[in-house]
């Protein structure tokens, strides 16, 4: 099984919309990282997960629009910020196909730590927006870091 996981793309400030949408470089930074996963390396998945979060939301729809997942798109509570990230520990050990999370810090770098066997406390995923970390997790059911690509690495190949 394949876990994408992807901090959402740059967001507005809560001074210049409350909601916090993305902004227009936001938009096309997760444009260009949603097509080298399509494009280039191939990701497929079943499914994209999002929390409830406008910017979440419209990065996961992006995502989508590229990789055309079977399932669609599905909001999750347990995807916010704080959200306790054993929650999600729990529900990929029960899960068997590829799926995407679109959220946020500091619940991203905490899941990919307790994933990789470390404590959640301390980061060893230093997350980007728009960009996308690749685990993989073994026959063993261990999780490994597959890829990891960022929107600053692709301006620069």
């Amino acid at each position: 099984m394949k876990l994408y996981l992807v901090q959402h793309g740059q967001a507005k400030t809560k001074e210049e919309d409350p909601s916090r949408p993305l902004t227009d470089e936001g938009k096309e930074l997760s444009e260009k990282t949603a097509c080298f996963a399509a494009e280039q390396a191939q990701v497929s998945v079943g499914a994209v997960f999002h929390s409830d979060k406008s910017r979440a939301k419209e990065t996961a729809e992006i995502m989508a629009a590229y990789l055309c997942p079977v399932r669609g798109i599905k909001e999750e509570k347990d995807l916010s910020p704080n959200e306790d990230p054993k929650i999600w520990e729990a529900r990929l050990a029960e899960m068997t196909e590829d799926v995407m999370l679109v959220g946020h810090l500091p619940h991203l770098s905490r899941l990919a730590s307790v994933l990789l066997g470390d404590n959640d406390e301390r980061p060893v995923v230093s997350f980007k927006n728009s960009g996308i970390v690749c685990l993989k997790r073994d026959d063993a059911g261990k999780w490994l870091i597959s890829w990891f690509v960022t929107p600053d690495i692709l301006g620069r190949v």
